[in-house]
């Protein structure tokens, strides 16, 4: 079947459809409800029952690219300071020093055992290097893992932020496949302006962008999504149009946002969790609807070769030399080498070799689906058994909550105190946004003269304003005196 612009809307929403009530029976089963996404799209496919005939490399990228762009932009949004500031150089280490071993290892590895050149190896190595941020944010979160020692964090930052080294890689090696004149050295800078301009771009833009969401006042609350929705793509293409890593840049951009106090924080992270999922059930779609499963069977051997080297050798090895010099037990080390989950991400990257018409693209591209449904099938299934195994996990009574859990569920307050805004109070004329109100307590309502009043982040606060607050102990109302008054005085 192909696809028209008559068919594709009754098409996409059946597979839509078709993947969501599939996604019930991921847990009953254990299989990871990102690889029923991939086998409904294969399904559907040239070689499946579908019959569709989708073979554009070129717009299955573009898919990719945009779907990335919100996976990681939600990732980061969700992501904790307070949380990867105690993990944050062993996540930086696993991100850049982990995947460029890894890249290296594997590399090496296809050079021996296949007839590619050791920069055709390389480059395949370079795509699978990275974790992938949508296989680790999903099944990690789906299957509740309550992980002991900063685990939890150190693996999402990592997987959130190891995209961009491998990106740079993939691109690097590509280069020196297609023009074989140029030599390792030319890579360098390449990879130095990617880095550190999509890291400067996104603290740049990450600032820019909380103004923006702050001062901008929009009269409708849905708008305020859509505002965010645009800043991200803004930074993604900007920072690629000046030569930067625009997946760095997006993912720094929405850790700094979803660390600080916006309007409609609320609604800004439900609406892209909601949009993440989506992406990824595209993306897992697309990719299976692009993939021939009988072109993979001449490949199977060397990919069971490749993928078992990967996941017993090439990723230990990563980790373990990157975290060298960190102080971190062994069996902790051991759950992150076997939490290298490898999904569409290196799917995404295996487009461009295809795109580049090099010539064992199509192979390149194949052996890449195989270890990426390989390494989720098994790693993705076995995590909560390793993590007994090796006794890295909490009881599910001690897991965390994460940012949006604390922002949306109805935490349950011991008391509930009022505090009047007197006029002298620097809260006084002053958003709630501004005021850098405690996370631990709440302000339910405000009275106004006769008015009670829904509080909101643009909600400015007037002189003789009574809010009521509720918090757990008296602790954090303290903290709440300390933010609306500027001294005990003002008080009596």
């Amino acid at each position: 079947m192909n696809l028209t612009i008559e068919n594709i809307l009754l098409i996409g929403s059946l597979l839509l459809l078709a993947s969501i009530i599939a996604s019930k029976t991921s847990h009953k089963f254990g299989v990871p409800i990102l690889l029923l996404f991939l086998a409904i799209g294969m399904l559907a496919g040239s070689d499946g029952i579908g019959g569709i005939n989708f073979n554009d490399p070129k717009l299955a990228q573009f898919i990719g690219i945009v779907a990335l762009n919100f996976i990681l932009f939600s990732g980061g949004l969700d992501t904790n300071w307070s949380s990867i500031k105690p993990v944050l150089k062993e996540g930086i280490a696993l991100s850049t020093l982990g995947v460029l071993f890894t890249a290296l290892s594997v590399g090496v590895f296809v050079w021996l055992i296949t007839d590619f050149t050791i920069y055709e190896g390389l480059l395949l190595g370079s795509i699978v290097s990275s974790t992938d941020a949508a296989a680790v944010f999903s099944i990690l979160r789906s299957k509740s893992l309550a992980l002991k020692a900063n685990l939890r964090p150190t693996l999402e930052l990592e997987s959130g932020s190891n995209d961009p080294m491998a990106y740079v890689l993939t691109i690097a090696f590509l280069t020196l496949v297609v023009h074989q004149d140029q030599s390792f050295a030319s890579i360098v800078p390449l990879f130095l302006q990617q880095m550190i301009l999509g890291g400067i771009a996104g603290f740049g833009f990450g600032m820019l962008s909380k103004l923006i969401i702050n001062k901008l006042k929009l009269d409708f609350e849905g708008l305020y999504p859509v505002l965010a929705i645009a800043l991200m793509f803004i930074t993604f293409s900007a920072t690629d149009f000046v030569g930067g890593n625009g997946f760095l840049a997006i993912y720094i951009c929405a850790v700094y946002l979803g660390n600080q106090n916006l309007i409609h924080k609320v609604t800004i992270l439900k609406v892209f969790d909601g949009l993440a999922w989506l992406m990824q059930i595209v993306l897992f779609l697309t990719l299976g609807l692009l993939v021939f499963p009988s072109q993979i069977v001449p490949y199977i051997g060397v990919g069971i070769l490749i993928s078992t080297f990967l996941i017993i050798v090439a990723r230990p090895i990563g980790v373990f030399l990157s975290l060298l010099f960190f102080k971190m037990k062994l069996r902790r080390k051991f759950y992150i080498s076997w939490v290298g989950l490898r999904g569409a991400v290196p799917i995404v990257f295996a487009t461009y070799p295809l795109l580049a018409g090099i010539e064992k693209a199509n192979m390149i591209f194949n052996i890449v689906f195989f270890i990426s449904v390989t390494s989720v099938l098994f790693q993705g299934t076995t995590l909560s058994i390793i993590a007994k195994w090796l006794n890295v996990g909490l009881p599910e009574d001690k897991k965390k909550l994460t940012e949006l859990d604390q922002l949306t569920l109805e935490l349950p307050k011991s008391s509930l105190q009022e505090f009047e805004i007197l006029p002298n109070s620097q809260a006084s004329n002053k958003r709630i946004v501004d005021l850098n109100f405690p996370k631990s307590a709440f302000i339910v309502m405000i009275k106004r003269g006769k008015e009670y009043i829904r509080p909101g982040g643009s909600t400015v606060l007037k002189s003789n304003d009574i809010l009521m607050t509720i918090a757990d102990n008296e602790e954090d109302f303290l903290e709440v005196r300390d933010c609306l008054y500027k001294s005990v005085d003002q008080l009596i």
